[in-house]
């Protein structure tokens, strides 16, 4: 026991499991002499959670998955570990569901055109006279709201895996995915993603990647907005916009894809 988390003995890695937390990001940051290398830790009922940009995770207490993987491993491009989380979130999925999403760059899930999951990756120091240095990445995953959840919410663009008509188990599920991303989607694969950066996931990350081909809009640096065609995403990450001045390279603020359904 940690606090009141419960430790998982199936998992190879660090993974605790929380009744209920305010954030799984701030449970993880004030525990993170608890964590080795790689680490989770997760619950089914987050209170005070955030999203990119200071969106607000409204709690879905029993019917989501609130998750934050602690990474305290030399990662050569931590940057684009959005991108691979993302990616890590979609293996996972297909493997326990038989799905396969779409990733709206840089890291949100889609399923038939509505997100399922969103992703919040925050740097981290730790240890004496802070000089660690870390990332926490908190996932949540929409497993079973009903439909009046996002009406009440104001979500129109969000949706469940139960939704999409995927056959959920609350009971099994949040342990199962939880213990696949800490065990395998964060796990091996980070090893050739720590030493070699987003470059070796490209290929599989532009092909799940509903940006490409579409019109987008994004934030300038400066402030204002540009608009384009996304027509790639380079070996550092940055979505690679073609305007009428010209190829523009995006790596922050927010994006929106024309013809889904416009920024979330």
């Amino acid at each position: 026991m940690v606090d009141n988390a419960v430790v998982s003995h199936n998992s190879v890695n660090e993974l605790y499991y929380l009744e209920e937390v305010d954030s799984t990001n701030t449970w993880a940051k004030a525990n993170l002499d608890k964590f080795g290398p790689v680490g989770a830790v997760y619950t089914t009922s987050q209170t005070a959670g955030r999203g990119r940009r200071g969106h607000t995770w409204i709690n879905a207490s029993g019917q989501a998955l609130y998750y934050t993987v602690v990474l305290k491993t030399e990662l050569a491009q931590p940057e684009s570990l959005p991108l691979f989380a993302s990616m890590a979130v979609a293996d996972a999925l297909e493997q326990r569901y038989g799905i396969q999403c779409q990733i709206k760059w840089p890291n949100d899930l889609l399923l038939n055109g509505k997100k399922i999951v969103g992703i919040l990756c925050e740097s981290v120091s730790y240890g004496y006279q802070m000089q660690g240095r870390g990332i926490v990445c908190g996932i949540g995953i929409n497993l079973a709201q009903p439909q009046s959840y996002f009406d009440a919410a104001n979500l129109p663009n969000g949706t469940s895996l139960e939704l999409q008509g995927a056959k959920v188990d609350l009971a099994a599920d949040p342990q199962w995915l939880a213990e696949a991303l800490t065990d395998f989607g964060f796990d091996r694969p980070l090893y050739t993603f720590a030493r070699e950066g987003f470059a070796s996931f490209r290929d599989e990350y532009k092909a799940a990647c509903v940006n490409l081909g579409r019109h987008v809009t994004f934030d300038l640096p400066g402030g204002g907005t540009g608009s384009g065609t996304a027509i790639d995403v380079d070996a550092d990450g940055q979505l690679i916009v073609r305007t009428d001045s010209g190829e523009v390279k995006v790596f922050t603020g927010e994006v929106s894809v024309h013809g889904i359904y416009g920024a979330v």
